[in-house]
């Protein structure tokens, strides 16, 4: 199905209020993401429960992506659960200042998580409809890039206070969440488009969509079995340092890690949008395969400096790219709901994903990214293997 052609001044204009929303909205998760593990740790939590953490609120949050894609597409209006999600995410990031357990982080996690689920397939489609196809990769690029340029920032902003304000776990949380309030500005100026409610309502069925998408489907979820939380790269850092520099240095590395994401995620969507979105991809999951074998033998600041730099282009080729290219393969009536089957089938790959890293890890934490590495040279090999039965020429005329 062929697109109808926005025009370029909607185009420019909601790309360009989305990623501030998102730029805004992961300044706030960001504050909070870095001292998230070590915040774990101070309260006991043990490499299981980390992974119970994240795994459990991916997983909520993948269901109510793929409900929440399926509805926008229903009803014809995306922007209410895009307002919605960035609503609740705020509500919990801010409560986060009062957890004192890892069962209330958990709680508040999956919530924060839950306003994400509501949020990501609409806006996700939003996005899609506001671009062309050969410029798509550059759209979600652009998104993606002023989203972890927030991260970075928000990195920072953390830093800040835990090492020059001297801020506890508490005061750095409400700051977060205050911060995550004027993320839901943006979207005022923001304009769909589309004709309102579609005249045959799309049905939430992998059978309802296109074989070649439904293969993709599968590619990402076992990536997304590999790609279990940053947390444990973040744990892993600490390990070179002592002292106050024990909580600190892993800070600047995850926010090293968001820079190197920022500055590759355009360039890797314009590659994409070039030479086709799956050799991007392919070369993506091998990547964080590498950086995963990487993450097993690192033991000095430099190895680590190195592997998070490598950890955010692994990103920038991966993340916005998978977007894109269900887009490409999504018929534009089912793109909601063709957006929230990736990210449920993703976000409950995040279960299984952290379980075993988190089992993995404390029974040895070398293992946990030996798991990474081999589930991720898997997925590699299949979308090789999918690309090589569809041909080359699949991908460009999908």
């Amino acid at each position: 199905m062929t697109d109808p052609a926005p025009s370029l001044r909607n185009d420019r204009r909601n790309i360009l209020l989305l990623g501030l929303v998102s730029f805004i909205n992961d300044t706030s998760s960001k504050i909070i993401l870095p001292v998230l593990p070590l915040f774990l740790a101070h309260l006991g939590a043990a490499g299981a429960a980390i992974g119970i953490i994240s795994g459990i609120s991916d997983s909520v949050a993948g269901l109510l992506k793929m409900f929440a894609g399926y509805w926008s597409d229903r009803s014809g209006r995306r922007l209410a659960f895009v307002y919605a999600g960035y609503g609740v995410a705020s509500v919990a990031k801010f409560l986060f200042a009062f957890a004192g357990s890892w069962p209330q982080v958990l709680v508040l996690r999956t919530a924060e998580r839950f306003g994400k689920g509501l949020r990501s397939a609409p806006r996700d489609a939003v996005l899609a409809a506001s671009t062309v196809r050969h410029r798509r990769g550059r759209g979600f690029g652009v998104h993606r890039a002023m989203d972890s340029g927030g991260a970075v920032l928000g990195t920072l902003v953390a830093f800040g206070l835990f090492w020059y304000l001297h801020m506890g776990f508490s005061e750095v949380f409400l700051i977060a969440g205050l911060v995550g309030f004027v993320s839901l500005l943006p979207l005022i100026w923001v304009r769909e488009h589309g004709d309102g409610p579609p005249a045959q309502p799309p049905r939430i069925s992998l059978r309802a969509l296109a074989p070649r998408l439904r293969l993709f489907m599968g590619v990402a979820f076992l990536f997304a079995l590999a790609n279990f939380s940053y947390m444990f790269f973040v744990l892993r850092s600490q390990t070179a340092f002592t002292g106050t520099l024990a909580v600190a240095a892993p800070i600047l590395l995850y926010g090293l890690y968001n820079l190197s994401f920022t500055l590759f995620a355009l360039p890797a969507g314009i590659l994409s949008d070039r030479i086709g979105r799956r050799a991007v991809l392919m070369v993506g999951y091998g990547l964080f395969g590498l950086v995963s074998l990487g993450f097993m033998f690192a033991h000095t600041t430099g190895g680590f400096v190195t592997l998070f730099l490598l950890y955010g282009l692994s990103y920038a080729l991966i993340e916005a790219n998978e977007r894109a290219y269900v887009s490409d393969l999504a018929a534009a009536n089912m793109r909601g709901t063709a957006l929230g089957t990736y990210h449920m089938a993703t976000s409950v790959a995040a279960l299984p994903a952290g379980l075993a890293a988190g089992l993995l890890w404390d029974a040895h934490p070398t293992a946990t990214f030996a798991y990474g590495a081999v589930m991720a040279f898997s997925a590699a090999a299949l979308l090789w293997v999918v690309a090589r039965r569809d041909g080359d020429a699949g991908e460009e005329h999908a």
